[in-house]
């Protein structure tokens, strides 16, 4: 990496970094509501059911937690065919970063760059790849190696996660997140209800009710 490539990705990683540690001290004192939980957010990724759809559900997550990756491999893919695939709810996906923060926080910012047709895809590889960067494989090597492989150059790559504007979005959506009462991930809410069992056997219970209300 050139050098001056590893000097913005470093300005970008401590910006972030402090950024989020505010952002996380004011979850403890802005005692705020989940009432903006099911509203639609600017920058929200959806898949499955129209915006307006009778069931929203939102699922605040990090590239870099352990759960996260948990629950993708283990319930999504039947949570997807069940309810997105099928239409019956409208699936958000809402950015919240967690330790170690300057990773999460790329890797969201190059799943943006990489294009809305590719967002889930490339969030989805950088989950996958948690164990890879926690064993000994530099963050940046694969995060720039799945860039790549979403059409995105190194210089590309390196003018997003360096994007002064960028960050700033994330910044407001992480703010948004803690508005609505996150405090941790993964967080589900159903229709701006968290629901606390996050396995497939809770959040169909959740849903299914939801679907059922006149």
């Amino acid at each position: 990496m050139r050098a001056s490539g590893l000097s913005k990705y470093a300005s970008m990683s401590r910006r972030a970094a402090i950024t989020a540690a505010a952002l996380a001290t004011m979850a403890f004192v802005a005692g705020c509501s989940g009432a903006t939980g099911g509203a639609t957010a600017e920058g929200d990724m959806a898949l499955g059911a129209p915006e307006g759809a009778k069931v929203t559900v939102v699922e605040y997550a990090s590239v870099t937690c352990g759960h996260c990756v948990a629950w993708q491999a283990q319930v999504w893919p039947e949570f997807k065919a069940k309810y997105v695939d099928t239409n019956q709810v409208r699936y958000v996906f809402r950015e919240f970063p967690t330790a170690p923060v300057e990773i999460a926080a790329a890797g969201f910012l190059v799943a943006r760059c990489a294009g809305e047709d590719k967002y889930f895809d490339v969030m989805h590889e950088i989950m996958a790849s948690q164990n890879e960067m926690a064993t000994g494989t530099p963050p940046r090597q694969v995060l720039l190696r799945i860039a790549n492989g979403a059409g995105l150059s190194e210089e590309q790559f390196t003018a997003c996660v360096t994007d002064e504007d960028a960050i700033a979005a994330l910044d407001q959506r992480v703010k948004a997140g803690l508005d609505a009462g996150v405090t941790g991930t993964p967080t589900f809410m159903v229709n701006g209800e968290k629901v606390a069992d996050s396995s497939m056997a809770g959040l169909s219970t959740a849903i299914d009710a939801a679907l059922a209300a006149s």
